[in-house]
């Protein structure tokens, strides 16, 4: 496809899902004497092959700029929601809560975290949902909890106090650098999913952990890439690949991305979102570098979608080396 070879399973019926995926946006031949183009809209003048790949066949797909899918489309969903932008944000360590408004305007993102801890139904002190619209869908984080009864019990009281269904655990027990508890973090997603919760676990990169989490009804997994709040990117990157490759439900990034370039690489190499907090909070310019976050989100998300060039060690010419002046 494009120059790219791919492998495809023989018997796989070609027309109807490549004239549904590209509509009038491709070139198809099969690589036969004729080697005859055929356009979505006149796949029957290949209709000797039946429209399905025999063993040993070969094919070629030339696909055009806005002929696959297109970032205006590429939605993902948690739960029974979907959403538009993969940029998860938080609420924590702003200078001023007014900064919240601007900071998601900026960016776009439609899922924010915040701690229960934080949210005063009794207007007894600043809430902190008066900062949030009401379009965007809270995510409370169980912050604070210890076991795993702790976490079922914060996520409870987030639901009764309107914040809704969907809940992030967070089970830490190391003080020192703020691991996830994995075992307490999957007997919270257990009692939760079976509750109705949109679960996200909050883990270390862990694949059986993760296959366990999915089975146990989670609708995502948020593995860390670094420590919380320290900044410094992608440091679990080879590990966070692994659960990307394998896991059936989003891996969202969360925890240690510093930078937008870090945000850009988790979703070249397929994060389905990444969650940034500290990184936008503690900014000069807060609201300037969500911004910045957004577009490092998409650019990423482009990039995985548009499948980038194999690697090489050797150099390979862009441009011919001989004959110009033979």
């Amino acid at each position: 496809m494009n120059e790219f070879r791919r492998r495809i399973r023989f018997g796989f019926p070609v027309f109807k899902p490549l004239a549904l995926l590209f509509k009038d946006k491709w070139l198809f031949y099969f690589d036969t004497d004729d080697n005859l183009p055929a356009s979505s809209s006149d796949a029957g003048r290949l209709s000797h092959k039946s429209g399905v790949l025999a063993q040993e066949d070969r094919i070629s797909l030339l696909s055009f700029g806005d002929g696959g899918r297109s970032m205006k489309d590429d939605a993902f969903k948690l739960g029974n929601v979907t959403f538009t932008n993969r940029l998860l944000t938080g609420t924590g360590k702003f200078a001023a809560n007014a900064l919240i408004p601007q900071m998601l305007q900026a960016c776009g993102s439609q899922i924010i975290t915040v701690a229960l801890r934080r949210i005063d139904t009794t207007t007894q002190s600043e809430n902190i949902l008066d900062y949030i619209p009401k379009n965007i869908t809270l995510l409370p984080n169980t912050s604070g909890a210890r076991t795993a009864e702790q976490a079922v019990r914060i996520a409870r009281i987030a639901r009764a106090a309107g914040c809704g269904d969907f809940i992030k655990i967070e089970v830490i027990t190391d003080m020192k650098y703020l691991m996830p508890d994995n075992w307490e973090t999957l007997k919270a997603t257990e009692i939760l999913a079976k509750e109705g919760f949109v679960v996200l676990p909050y883990m270390l990169p862990d694949l059986p952990l993760a296959k366990r989490l999915e089975s146990a009804g989670a609708a995502a997994v948020m593995p860390l890439g670094a420590p919380i709040g320290t900044n410094r990117g992608l440091e679990t990157k080879s590990l966070i690949e692994i659960l990307i490759e394998n896991c059936t439900v989003p891996v969202v990034v969360d925890a240690g991305i510093g930078r937008p370039s870090h945000a850009a690489a988790a979703m070249e190499m397929g994060a389905d979102a990444v969650l940034i907090n500290t990184a936008i909070s503690t900014a000069r310019d807060p609201v300037a570098m969500a911004r910045a976050f957004d577009q490092a989100v998409k650019a990423g998300r482009a990039a995985f979608l548009s499948e980038s060039g194999e690697q090489s060690d050797l150099a390979r010419a862009s441009s011919p080396l001989t004959g110009f002046l033979d």
